[in-house]
């Protein structure tokens, strides 16, 4: 019996289910995890979106400052959560109709960056900000929301920017160190994480 299906039989009283059987935690489990990798100062008036108990992602919780959240994905493996500018919700929210609609990730990139340069999506012109928390499902805790032994990755997404416009390198060379991913694109992003 799959962890899935064993830890449906004991919580089925307490949370929402899929229809693969997923399980989808209380909303206010979901929200607490969902603003683990924001500022402090910016938790408690994020927007946070997540799932309902029919797995519709939906919107959990409105918010009244710069961040919108995003809750863990039941159907992913391990847990993974994350907090953007809400400049970049025009970006994001076309990303997920996109790959609603079945788009590969090449054609979503295509799309996107011909709607940017026909003006029809907006990107932020300063840097806009994306704090990510992610680990392991063992060490999370479905009761408290919280996740041991997580990590941080950050997402700086500055359009169009050059390895020689920022001065970074397109890979890191040290672990921790930023690097600039897609340089020259639409998508440009400064990356700082756990990587070699």
């Amino acid at each position: 019996m799959d962890k899935v299906t064993l830890l449906g039989i004991f919580f089925c009283g307490f949370f929402g289910f899929t229809q693969e059987n997923t399980i989808v935690l209380p909303s206010e489990i979901q929200i607490k995890t969902a603003v683990l990798p924001a500022p402090e100062a910016d938790k408690d008036g994020a927007m946070v979106y997540g799932y309902n108990s029919d797995g519709e992602f939906v919107i959990l919780r409105e918010g009244n400052n710069n961040l919108v959240c995003l809750a863990d994905n039941p159907n992913k493996e391990g847990i993974q959560v994350s907090c953007y500018s809400k400049k970049l919700e025009p970006f994001m929210k076309r990303g997920r109709a996109l790959r609603a609609e079945g788009k590969s990730v090449e054609e979503l990139r295509k799309i996107r960056g011909d709607e940017v340069a026909q003006g029809k999506l907006e990107m932020p012109k300063e840097p806009s900000m994306t704090y990510i928390y992610f680990g392991k499902e063992d060490d999370y805790n479905t009761a408290t929301g919280e996740l041991r032994n997580g990590q941080f990755r950050y997402v700086i997404y500055t359009p169009f920017a050059t390895t020689e416009s920022t001065g970074l390198p397109d890979k890191p060379h040290a672990k921790g160190m930023p690097w600039l991913m897609d340089p020259g694109t639409h998508r440009a992003h400064i990356m700082v994480g756990p990587f070699n």
